[in-house]
């Protein structure tokens, strides 16, 4: 029988409410769209972050938050555009064409700075048959 207890620490991270010095580097981890939407036509990108709270801060100034603060920046399709989230959520993206789709996330400082990124690509079936 295993004596350790997992503590809130192993689980959620440490503290937002102390400074940490020295913050190992953020990361961004992105699962594949949830089958059972995109076999509807939705697409449901769930992503998680480590060593960076997704939240609606920016500008210089908040770079020198501890622990470390940021949003996401997403791309469909080689769009020459993105739009910005910060809620830290599910990306739900609807109404896309059937076919082959590619979606860029980028983990992003508060100036806008591109930290890591991740592309997925997934097939919106065609329902129109």
């Amino acid at each position: 029988m295993d004596n350790h207890t997992t503590s809130a620490k192993d689980i959620v991270g440490p503290s937002p409410l102390i400074a940490i010095a020295n913050e190992p580097p953020a990361k961004l981890i992105v699962d594949p769209p949830l089958s059972e939407p995109l076999s509807q036509g939705r697409v449901f990108i769930q992503y998680r972050t480590e060593n960076l709270r997704v939240l609606p801060v920016f500008g210089k100034g908040a770079l020198d938050v501890s622990p470390r603060v940021g949003h996401i920046h997403i791309t469909v399709d080689d769009a020459p555009w993105h739009f910005v989230d910060t809620s830290g959520e599910t990306i739900i993206l609807v109404g896309l064409e059937p076919g082959l789709h590619k979606v860029l996330i980028e983990l992003a400082d508060p100036t806008h700075h591109v930290i890591t990124s991740e592309t997925v690509m997934f097939t919106v079936p065609d329902l129109r048959r």
